[in-house]
């Protein structure tokens, strides 16, 4: 294979690309506070257009604006539905297990039908004094500030920025404004491409919308179902923190395959039970692995296929790297655009790098010309 010779004119052109790119990061991260509700506008309005699609077009509203307050209202009773039923059995769950693993560790974790190997590795593993003293509330947030300093501010400042009055109703600003003309906004954007490069940006933003449908709509509402599962599953063993840990388990389940860390707190949590119940730990953990066994021939057989169909998705350890790459650099809105970011450019390598793919297709009239010059040559 010939290798392609690298002139000074090409030099400079790849020195002025990676000068621009590095300038649209500079300038993202410096415009992060502004552009970030914009983000979370269009997230929002990308997961939701289908709901508003069912009103207009499935129920015959064919009002837009009527579709769209509809399907905003829907989302607003069911929200509230969640949080009556799901919030205040939470808190009494978490205010539950703050006090038994208080007295577990303040009673040098005695008492119970704890296995002994278990309960020497975590006293000899753990500071089980610090631990009876940090389930303070001040002293857990002091703990949390100086542990996590910059994932605290990172914290601190998103939550104060999204649930500013203003920035909330900005972005429902946003959300109407971009469903209004959702449509126009999805097909028309190609017009503002030069021909030239169109069919090449089409086919890159193609396969960045394949990868946006699976990990935005398609996983969210498996990682839901599987969310509600757990927490029904564990609720029927009577489970310490039984919504909780379904909801979190649910929430790793974004990542495909990251659930596997619940197995931590599942462990801790039945260890508690045990201790305050005087079951056998071993059959606490059992029927919590009986649930997890459940709930993922469930999500295997039935949810996954069902919603998302053949699994060609971004692999999870690529997932991980690009959230937390995309969060280092640009912080809150690094995370909201590091999928999309990440798959444009794994698109961008495997259909023009190793499949090479044409970048662009000559435009008839360029076509047109050239047989003409070919034959005047001849």
């Amino acid at each position: 294979m010939e290798r392609k010779k690298i002139t000074f004119d090409s030099f400079i052109r790849g020195a002025i690309v990676c000068a621009v790119i590095i300038g649209l990061l500079i300038l993202l991260k410096r415009l992060s506070a502004v552009l970030l509700p914009f983000f979370i506008a269009w997230l929002a309005a990308y997961l939701i257009y289908p709901l508003v699609h069912f009103f207009q077009y499935r129920l015959k509203l064919r009002n837009r604006v009527l579709s769209i307050f509809c399907s905003l209202l829907s989302i607003t009773i069911v929200g509230a539905g969640a949080f009556y039923l799901f919030i205040p059995p939470l808190l009494e769950e978490s205010i539950r297990v703050k006090d038994l693993l208080v007295e577990y560790f303040s009673n040098n974790m005695s008492g119970g039908n704890v296995p002994q190997k278990l309960t020497e590795f975590i006293r000899d593993n753990v500071d089980t004094h610090m631990l009876a003293t940090l389930f303070n509330e001040k002293d857990l947030f002091s703990a949390l500030k100086e542990a996590m300093p910059g994932l605290w501010k990172l914290l601190s400042t998103s939550v104060n920025m999204l649930f500013s009055l203003f920035t909330f109703f900005l972005i429902l600003l946003y959300i109407v404004f971009i469903l209004l003309d959702y449509e126009s906004i999805a097909e028309g954007w190609p017009r503002l491409i030069p021909v030239k490069y169109r069919d090449f940006v089409v086919r890159l933003m193609d396969d960045v919308k394949d990868a946006m449908n699976k990990y935005f709509r398609g996983q969210a509402l498996v990682a839901l179902c599987v969310g509600i599962l757990f927490s029904i599953g564990f609720c029927i063993i009577d489970f310490p923190l039984a919504i909780g840990l379904g909801l979190f388990i649910g929430a790793l389940n974004m990542v495909p395959y990251l659930q596997v860390i619940g197995f931590i707190p599942t462990i801790m949590l039945a260890i508690l039970k045990a201790a305050d119940t005087g079951q056998n730990f071993w059959v606490i953990l059992a029927a919590a692995l009986a649930v997890f066994a459940v709930v993922q021939i469930i999500q295997d057989v039935f949810l996954t296929p069902r919603i998302m169909g053949k699994i060609t998705g971004l692999n999870p350890a690529i997932i991980l790297l690009s959230l937390s790459i995309w969060g280092s650099l640009m912080g809150m809105l690094g995370m909201f655009i590091a999928l999309p970011l990440t798959t444009l450019m794994l698109s961008y390598y495997q259909r023009f790098i190793i499949n090479k793919e044409p970048i662009y297709k000559a435009h008839p009239s360029e076509t047109a010309s050239e047989d003409r010059g070919n034959r005047t040559k001849s």
